[in-house]
């Protein structure tokens, strides 16, 4: 047991209604990045949570550096050396970075209640360029995307100088030269003998940065395995219990001709510069880009989350003012946001309520009184159609797994009866089983003639399920590409683009994409 910085034996935590951890088991090495995998609701963020603080565990023993100890809060972990980025961000989007940073740790200028502001800016701008982040330390947190949030969580856990630094999904909102950031910053750790605990649904990830890996199934350990020697198809078979396959996608070959949404000439600040495009019907239109290309800013003007400058919607041929989302819900329109836990859910209400939020007049009877009998069933239709792991249709929503959580959120958006549903990177934070589900279920849709704009930042999901790709890059549309015609190659071409090119000369668009790269 010396031989190990953490060791856990035997931990169960239970939740109402739920068997959270059952026996579970792990072990972290000094110096080594030891992945943890599992589908959702397999109990792995539960467990670092019990080892972070967050939860008190029900039974089992946790061993530190060889003493075995007891950890009934987070303070009570880092204090010990153990700090945790949680997936769900947790940041005050009012205060500045380097205040979120050093938050209850503020240096003081000699009175006890005034902060030295320059300090807490000076060391949170050295943190920061030790990581090669270009950020300002005095710019406020609500004016980040999330992607850039999601690094400064990673530089406020660096700052506590941890001996265990668990990272929970910390690329699921980065850009491909941001993970190799992460990556590099992951290495100078563990060159310096921290242990690191990695937990990640991107499985292609762990070849690069891990050095073991453990699965975990339904709360318990299922298996530890060499990273570079195990094959992905066995830490898949392990996770699921069962052979996942990759099938072709289902859409119609063909989505219908009539055109359900199309915007002309859309424009908001930098951000959406001139953008145009269609949608047909039972189409689902693929959006890629790189991080700030401008794709969830286009759907949040679409769905009248933020207002456009100018520019023109159409649904069904009819011009249409749509200046706030219920504007865009009585058009027919949902959005599946990015970040589901901010925009997309009531975490403290049940999965019952979640599901009809949307379309809740539906539901009203004489005098406004709420059929509950008619919310209740729609709401058990629902769990059953999208496979929604709950105990009941009274769990708070908050207490689902990440991939549960989006069914919710689907399944509110199928209720509202939308012809047009925005997809925000609808597979993040989503392990390969539910990832499949999701997929299965965007062709069904489509099938059944509902039309999808699907934005996804990971290039084989859009190339599986896409009949057509649009592509951004700075706040403009650089290229669209049908099915047939878009590479993982030509989308990057179009992504890169300084500039939105037109050919004055007769050249193709990939001739001038070629010359800009």
């Amino acid at each position: 047991m010396n031989d190990f910085l953490v060791v856990m034996e035997g931990i169960e935590k239970t939740f109402p209604g739920v068997r959270a951890l059952d026996q579970a088991r792990f072990e972290l090495r000094a110096g080594e990045v030891h992945a943890l995998v599992g589908e959702n609701g397999a109990g792995k963020s539960t467990l670092m949570k019990v080892l972070a603080g967050v939860y008190t565990k029900d039974a089992g023993r946790i061993h530190y550096q060889g003493k075995e100890v007891d950890i009934p809060n987070p303070r009570a972990a880092q204090h010990l050396g153990i700090s945790m980025i949680h997936q769900e961000l947790n940041l005050m989007p009012h205060l500045t970075l380097a205040q979120n940073v050093f938050i209850g740790r503020e240096p003081r200028q000699g009175v006890r209640f005034v902060l030295d502001e320059s300090q807490i800016n000076a060391q949170t701008q050295a943190l920061f360029e030790s990581m090669h982040l270009k950020l300002d330390p005095r710019t406020k947190v609500a004016d980040l995307t999330v992607a850039t949030q999601q690094m400064v969580e990673i530089a406020k856990a660096l700052s506590f100088d941890s001996q265990v630094l668990i990272m929970d999904e910390p690329t699921a909102a980065l850009t491909e030269a941001e993970i190799e950031e992460l990556f590099r910053t992951i290495r100078q750790l563990r060159n310096k003998g921290v242990g690191i605990v990695y937990i990640s649904h991107r499985l292609e990830e762990l070849k690069q940065i891990a050095d073991r890996i453990t699965v975990m199934r339904d709360g318990r350990y299922v298996g530890t395995e060499d990273a570079q020697t195990i094959p992905i198809e066995r830490i898949i078979s392990m996770m699921v219990g069962r052979t996942i396959f990759e099938s072709a996608p289902e859409v119609p070959e063909h989505p219908d001709e009539e055109i359900v949404l199309e915007v002309k000439n859309l424009n908001r600040g930098n951000a959406v510069k001139d953008v145009s495009f269609k949608l047909k019907k039972g189409e689902i239109l693929g959006f890629a880009g790189l991080m700030g290309a401008g794709r969830t800013e286009v759907a949040r003007v679409v769905f009248g989350a933020d207002a456009l400058d100018s520019g023109e919607i159409y649904v069904h041929g009819k011009k249409v003012e749509i200046k706030h989302p219920r504007h865009a819900v009585r058009h027919g329109i949902g959005y599946l946001s990015e970040d589901r836990k901010r925009y997309g859910l009531a975490l403290g209400m049940d999965v019952e309520s979640n599901i009809v939020l949307a379309s809740f007049q539906k539901f009203l009877g004489l005098l406004g009184v709420v059929n509950n009998s008619k919310t209740r069933a729609t709401g058990k239709h629902y769990v059953e159609a999208l496979t929604i792991k709950t105990p009941s249709l009274q769990q708070k929503v908050k207490n689902l797994s990440g991939g549960n959580q989006q069914k919710v959120v689907i399944g509110k958006w199928l209720t509202a009866d939308t012809d047009v549903l925005i997809f925000d990177e609808p597979t993040r934070g989503i392990d390969v089983g539910a990832k499949s589900e999701i997929y299965h279920l965007l062709n069904e849709l489509a099938g059944q003639g509902k039309s999808i704009i699907m934005i996804s930042s990971e290039l084989p999901e859009i190339l599986r399920m896409s009949h057509r790709i649009i592509v951004m890059c700075e706040g403009r549309i650089t290229g669209e590409l049908t099915a047939a015609e878009a590479t993982q190659e030509r989308i990057m071409t179009y992504a890169t683009q300084r500039r939105l090119l037109v050919a004055e000369d007769g050249a193709s668009q990939d001739d001038f994409a070629a010359q800009e790269v």
